[in-house]
């Protein structure tokens, strides 16, 4: 494979291209007016392109899955201080295809990049393009007079920031675990447990579940949204559309489509959170916005987050009282993470607690700073949990960057891959517990969740479940902070083994372990059921001076080349109380869909494969598995409509780093099942 001259590839992890297309370069003062790119390389640029990029990009490169690669937003994001079209393909060159990142040969990478100008409006010229960093980087891709719509940080609804929809009350939510109607958090209450007291389809007739009905979204966007259900109706979302549907029958009610005001980061979405008829959700622009729930009117949006940094919204928020609790991602981009309060009213902000002060500073006392770079990361993508009766609020901090070389930052790191427990009306620090400390896998704290109190969830201490990508489940006592056992729910090689610029082969991956759905709770069982990834991977950290950082971009300091022959998932099943595996089952695909329990004795969780599994939740037995068309990794709810148990889930494309080869492109959808009518 060629080098560009004087500029040594990056090595960004599997998949960045499809999840960041980012901050960007000025442009060369020699800059040649037109490209260089031939007819016959845009051509096969564009055969290319279809066969390697277009099912996440789209077939027009207008957004599929992931950020399109055309249009004003796309050109001036690679038209900015610090990043042009050399750095373009360098990205495409390490990172793409996601499932085989690096794979692609020069010639193929230019031929798409070519392909990209070309429809871009770069001139047709009359040489090839050539591997050739400065060459490539006084290629001019924008002309510099497009400006964005990002008008305002503000944006007040044509019909007022009132709602006039209703419900549920603060006092619903409050009592959202005693309350298997509806499903009213993404992990169903705010402790969450995703457990239902529902049986009316149980472990004697789980075989006779059939589909009753299915929303389609009509785009090939990411679906890991968790459903969310109030008395009959679904809030379902993907990166820019949310819709509001009949929980029964499927049938839209209303719909929503946020136009991007600003840069898109990562076009992922996990869902929304709802109180008295405000539907809230954030957006990969940095926005929050509130939608009236009886009409689909916008009420308010307020940008409070900054995507040319590499802040973006993925995770569900949560509403308390009458405050939005949400962080934004973008570890991987070195942004100096948060956990932000805001008014569900108009999106002010109440408060701010900074995940990693002394990197933000330049380093500290647990950060050091040896070389003087800058540091980041401390990201918040997933759900975040609360003990009701401490006021104390739980976030899952996540990793520090730049991700692989750990001896450019020296120490624990503070508060990367830790459980900070807050104050939630002040947003004040409790305590924290360092889990992976100077972290060198980008092995993020995902999970801090399930919740249990001593003498209310048949447990003999004050408890919460932590698990992330390092695949390894924790208890924790809430009230000493100790550890009370550690169980790994993968394959785990090489973990102590630290990353240098040798490389090092070691599980999990940078895609492994936990993601966006954590472990559920099965009181009856007294057991945590959680879903998870094998998959390992070559870490390979940079030379100290190949760590470069450019605002907004992915900062992983070295390479990581992902075992694509071995990604398989697991279901798990732990007791609560000793931390033993009690039963697994393995998937020939990973698993990152939600798991939920229920009082009928099952653990309900999905598939890449696209199957639903219903699970008996005492022996791991599968009782059915039903095929949904297209690969489920988003949550999987269920409720009661009328006196009939449903259950729906999410199918459509989950997660871009696993291809078994034979995919087409596939609309997502919601899909709900039950059991047959009399």
């Amino acid at each position: 494979m060629g080098k560009i001259i004087d500029k040594p590839r990056l090595g960004l992890a599997a998949g960045l291209l499809i999840f960041v297309l980012s901050s960007s370069t000025g442009l060369a003062a020699d800059a040649p007016a037109s490209g260089t790119f031939t007819e016959a390389q845009f051509e096969s640029g564009e055969a290319l392109y279809q066969q390697q990029c277009s099912l996440c990009h789209g077939a027009g490169l207008d957004s599929a899955a992931a950020p399109e690669l055309v249009g004003a937003t796309f050109r001036k994001s690679w038209s900015r201080m610090g990043v042009s079209v050399g750095e373009l393909f360098n990205l495409i060159l390490t990172s793409m295809p996601p499932s085989a990142p690096g794979s692609l040969s020069e010639t193929e990478g230019l031929d798409i990049l070519a392909f990209i100008l070309g429809s871009n409006n770069v001139l047709q010229g009359s040489e090839k393009l050539k591997d050739d960093y400065d060459y490539l980087s006084a290629i001019p891709l924008s002309r510099g007079d497009e400006v964005l719509d990002s008008g305002s940080t503000f944006v007040e609804g044509e019909y007022g920031i009132e709602p006039s929809g209703t419900g549920p009350s603060f006092d619903d939510l409050l009592a959202a675990a005693d309350n298997s109607q509806d499903w009213l958090y993404h992990n169903q209450n705010y402790q969450g447990t995703r457990y239902s007291e529902l049986d009316e389809i149980d472990t004697s007739n789980a075989n006779n579940l059939q589909q009753v009905c299915a929303y389609q979204l009509n785009t090939n966007a990411t679906m890991q949204n968790g459903p969310i259900v109030y008395q009959g109706t679904m809030y379902v979302t993907n990166a820019t559309h949310t819709a509001a549907i009949n929980a029964a029958t499927c049938q839209k009610i209303w719909s929503y489509d946020w136009q991007p005001k600003d840069r898109m980061v990562w076009g992922n979405n996990r869902g929304v959170a709802i109180r008295d008829g405000y539907v809230v959700r954030g957006t990969a622009d940095g926005y929050l916005l509130a939608i009236d729930s009886a009409n689909g009117n916008l009420l308010w949006a307020r940008q409070v987050a900054d995507p040319w940094l590499g802040e973006t919204f993925t995770m569900p928020p949560m509403i308390y009282e009458d405050m939005i609790l949400i962080g934004p991602a973008g570890s991987e981009n070195a942004i100096s993470g948060w956990v932000g309060a805001f008014s569900i009213h108009d999106g002010q902000e109440i408060w701010k607690f900074h995940t990693v002060p002394e990197a933000a500073a330049g380093g500290g006392e647990t950060w050091g700073n040896p070389q003087n770079i800058p540091l980041g990361g401390g990201a918040v993508w997933t759900p975040l949990s609360m003990d009701l009766e401490l006021g104390e609020l739980y976030a899952a901090v996540t990793n520090p960057a730049p991700d692989l070389p750990a001896y450019l930052r020296p120490g624990e790191n503070l508060y990367t891959n830790n459980i900070i427990a807050l104050d939630v009306h002040s947003g004040e620090l409790n305590w924290h517990k360092a889990l992976v400390p100077n972290d060198d896998h980008d092995w993020d704290l995902t999970q801090v969740s399930p919740v249990l109190k001593v003498g209310i969830d048949n447990v003999s201490r004050d408890f919460v479940a932590t698990v992330g990508k390092d695949g390894i489940l924790r208890g924790l006592d809430k009230r000493t902070h100790e550890i009370l056992y550690e169980t790994p729910v993968t394959t785990i090689l090489n973990a102590e083994v630290p990353v240098t610029q040798e490389g090092v082969f070691a599980c999990p991956g940078v895609y492994g372990g936990v993601l966006w759905s954590g472990p559920a709770y099965h009181p009856g069982e007294k057991l945590l059921i959680t879903p998870s990834i094998d998959y390992c991977a070559q870490f390979t950290a940079a030379r100290d001076d190949d760590v470069d950082y450019i605002p907004g971009q992915m900062y992983m300091g070295g390479t990581v080349s992902s075992d694509k022959e071995a990604q398989t998932g697991w279901l798990t099943a732990i007791d609560v109380e000793s931390g033993d595996v009690k039963w697994r089952y393995h998937s020939p695909a990973p698993m990152v869909a939600g798991v939920t329990t229920t009082a009928g004795g099952l653990v309900i969780s999905g598939e890449l494969t696209g199957n639903l599994l219903l699970v008996d939740a005492s022996s791991g037995d599968v009782l059915h598995s039903v095929y949904t068309g297209a690969p489920v990794g988003g949550g999987i709810v269920t409720y009661e409509v009328e006196g009939r148990q449903y259950i729906a889930t999410n199918s459509g494309n989950a997660m871009m780093t696993f291809r078994t080869g034979n995919e087409v492109p596939r609309t997502g959808s919601i899909i709900v099942y039950a059991l047959p009518q009399d």
